[in-house]
């Protein structure tokens, strides 16, 4: 699957690029008995359901043109927005996200648990600052950029 994911990453971003948008990400997920191949784009103020239209009608042309198929399963292909909870995977997402609410998991519990959401105030190399709400009382975590597993924006309630 990641090789999937590595090829169809190499197809789309020059086509993203092209367009002036952002290869967000690219995932290759089996759901059910269907397999889907979903690439999300962005652009500043928000990507449209046009323009993700076309780029999926070029990336399949693109992937329909390879022989042999990169992809030998039969698959879905979606092209969307990353949404409201965009994914934070790159070190320019993280730098985009600072000041905004973030939700993180870890791969290893810090202090209670293995979750956090809060704001992200300071980034740094190797860490990053989070202020969290643990049963009323504020707290800024430190958390080492290597204990997280995931991290996307977040809605606060």
């Amino acid at each position: 699957m990641s090789t999937v994911v590595e090829n169809v990453t190499a197809l789309a971003q020059p086509i993203v690029a092209h367009h002036q948008f952002e290869l967000v990400d690219v995932e290759f997920v089996k759901e059910g008995k269907s397999w889907y191949l979903r690439v999300y784009i962005d652009k500043p103020g928000g990507i449209n359901i046009e323009e993700c239209a076309m780029v999926s009608d070029e990336l399949s042309e693109k992937l329909d043109s390879l022989d042999p198929d990169p992809i030998p399963q039969a698959y879905f292909l979606e092209v969307s927005s990353p949404g409201a909870e965009r994914p934070l995977k790159k070190p320019e997402d993280f730098e985009r996200a600072v000041g905004d609410y973030i939700h993180v998991s870890l791969y290893q519990k810090i202090g209670q648990s293995k979750v956090y959401e809060g704001t992200l105030e300071e980034l740094r190399d190797d860490s990053l600052d989070l202020t969290v709400n643990l049963k009323g009382r504020i707290k800024t975590l430190t958390i080492p950029r290597d204990a997280i597993a995931q991290a996307r924006l977040a809605i606060k309630f």
